[in-house]
């Protein structure tokens, strides 16, 4: 049997060797029945409801005055990609706030027709911190018809919540349309936002 203090040598040493390519630990999230609790009581509170109200006035004088944005919201509008980034360090919300809303981002998804490709937590050592990064990754559901071209709604979106030595530092919401021919136009800007919003 190994040496007990062998196995967090080697547990340290493999944490401080971590990267982003290779993590100290990859596993799929999945939320305590407790948390789901909390979740839903969450959805009606002042912090959620602090969230949309952000983004809605950030995105309003984006669409009017791009550089007059508030520097906790990054917007993102490409050809290819569009979503936005919350940068905690400039916010006033809380570990637990970050989460439920990270999580409240997927189910807006999932009410649109989307559906859930993975989830999961990648955390590896940085220089002064241990960096985490959950993920929601999810496709827009198959709706393939011959002879049409597939309607790929927003594309495929990705949502990610970036912790510091566990505490919130950014969140971040990407769609990524297809260009390929067999996929109708993805939805504008507009949309998504307004998907977010409903």
């Amino acid at each position: 049997m190994t040496n007990i203090w062998d196995f967090f040598k080697d547990f340290f040493k493999e944490a401080e060797e971590s990267s982003p390519s290779k993590p100290i630990f990859n596993e799929i999230l999945a939320r305590s029945e407790q948390e789901k609790a909390a979740f839903e009581n969450w959805k009606g509170s002042l912090p959620c409801r602090r969230f949309f109200d952000l983004l809605a006035a950030q995105y309003a004088i984006y669409q009017s005055n791009p550089a007059g944005i508030d520097p906790a919201v990054t917007f993102l509008q490409s050809d290819s990609s569009k979503g936005f980034a919350l940068h905690f360090d400039r916010l006033d919300f809380n570990r637990q706030d970050a989460s439920h809303f990270f999580d409240l981002l997927k189910e807006k998804m999932l009410a649109v027709s989307y559906r859930p490709e993975l989830s999961n937590v990648r955390s590896w050592s940085e220089k002064d911190w241990v960096q985490t990064v959950e993920r929601h990754y999810l496709k827009p559901k198959k709706s393939w018809e011959e002879g049409k071209v597939i309607d790929q709604l927003f594309g495929n979106i990705t949502i990610e919540l970036t912790l510091r030595n566990d505490r919130p530092q950014l969140i971040t919401f990407r769609a990524t349309g297809y260009s390929d021919r067999l996929y109708a136009q993805a939805l504008g800007f507009h949309d998504l936002m307004q998907a977010i919003q409903a």
